[in-house]
């Protein structure tokens, strides 16, 4: 689909820095629901649309944890073929019900705090050598 690529465009850069194999200690909190300012919300930040349609609604984020892409979904379907292409990239996903949110490992793992979810790793590129 034409909005996934132009959508895993623009996550692609904050998924470069990867995502540690690290345990969560803290207690995470029942999985968020909700539209993407009401998540945007719950994760404290404010969010500058990047994408705005039927079947994606994603937006830039910052918050005192770090940057991160913040998307919700029409369908369920939606997220995983997206989820399916941009993990391809590697980096760490927060995934809720019809939303995900990418980052670093120490801000997904802060995000986690707030939002619930779980941690899903994209493919690791930095074991293949060259």
């Amino acid at each position: 689909m034409r909005w996934t690529r132009l959508v895993i465009g623009g996550a692609a850069v904050l998924t470069l820095a990867g995502c540690g194999a690290s345990a969560d200690t803290k207690a995470v909190p029942p999985t968020a629901t909700g539209s993407l300012e009401s998540l945007a919300a719950e994760a404290r930040c404010t969010p500058k649309m990047q994408t705005d349609t039927d079947e994606i609604r994603q937006a830039l984020c910052r918050n005192g944890d770090g940057r991160f892409v913040l998307a919700t979904f029409a369908t369920d379907r939606g997220q995983r073929e997206w989820l399916d292409d941009a993990e391809d990239y590697g980096g760490c996903y927060l995934v809720g019900r019809k939303w995900v949110a990418v980052g670093d490992d120490g801000t997904v793992r802060a995000l986690r705090g707030r939002l619930g979810g779980d941690v899903e790793r994209g493919a690791d590129h930095h074991a293949h050598g060259g």
